[in-house]
């Protein structure tokens, strides 16, 4: 499939996108494109839905040179130990990064073979917007780029599913982590965040926020932004942060970099 030229579209933060809209009918993962390497999976997959691929076009990869985080953040994993996946939505639901947040704890949970979360310090957790940890520290990181005026997103999921300490950056062992599982498991992985996704992005808005809640790793816990400090309160029903001000009061952020812990000293969730 050829692409003309694509602009840059627009991030989405953990708020709505757009209006509420019923999600195209079509499974996901189909048609689907799989790369050896490539430089981004989001990349690719904006080129596909800006040349009109459907719902659910799903592109993977082994490997990424130019994987995209959140706040321009580099994506990096080891060949063929990550789950590298970005999909076509065609009229995304309101609360897409909530739901796929959702989804991707969910998956991970069944990987893990545990239906119970577990413990705190071995749970699965989301931490606001979007990502996911595993014990406290960071297992998954999900990037939402939009075109609302053209009625689609593409979703991107990084999920460490086989990476093991060994295969991080020294800088990295303190803050991230893998599921412990083997290769051969991606694509197994990869079913499971599917399945789940299907379940999240056709559920109402109210099921994907009490499930979010559920898993909220800032509930009670000091948080700090660019403009100040206070206690995790949960999320209103636009998928906001909700903070508690050590002044009183709350203030509501809907977009942007929140860090647990007080002060600068303190160890950091990135």
């Amino acid at each position: 499939m050829s692409a003309g030229p694509l602009g840059r579209p627009a991030r989405v933060s953990a708020g709505p996108l757009g209006r509420s809209a019923p999600v195209n009918a079509g499974p996901l993962g189909r048609p689907r494109l799989h790369l050896r390497r490539t430089d981004s999976t989001n990349e690719r997959a904006r080129l596909l839905a800006g040349a009109g691929a459907p719902h659910g076009t799903l592109v993977t990869a082994s490997e990424q040179t130019a994987g995209r985080g959140r706040q321009g953040r580099r994506w990096s994993a080891p060949p063929g130990r990550a789950l590298l996946m970005s999909l076509v939505l065609r009229q995304p639901p309101a609360l897409l990064p909530l739901a796929a947040a959702v989804a991707v704890a969910q998956a991970a949970e069944e990987s893990l073979g545990a239906a119970d979360p577990g413990p705190p310090a071995g749970r699965v957790a989301i931490k606001w917007p979007n990502d996911v940890l595993l014990g406290g520290r960071k297992l998954a990181g999900i990037l939402v780029e939009a075109r609302p005026q053209e009625g689609w997103a593409v979703l991107g999921i990084g999920l460490n599913a086989a990476v093991a300490a060994e295969d991080l950056p020294p800088e990295l062992r303190p803050t991230a982590i893998g599921l412990g599982l083997e290769p051969a498991d991606v694509e197994m992985v990869l079913g499971r965040v599917l399945k789940r996704l299907a379940g999240t992005l056709e559920a109402t808005e109210q099921h994907v926020l009490e499930a979010w809640r559920a898993r909220d790793a800032l509930l009670g816990a000091p948080v700090r932004w660019a403009g100040g400090e206070g206690v995790g309160a949960g999320i209103d029903g636009d998928g906001r942060l909700v903070v508690a001000l050590s002044a009183g009061g709350q203030t509501v952020l809907d977009a942007g970099e929140v860090h647990l812990g007080s002060s600068p000293e303190q160890p950091l969730e990135s």
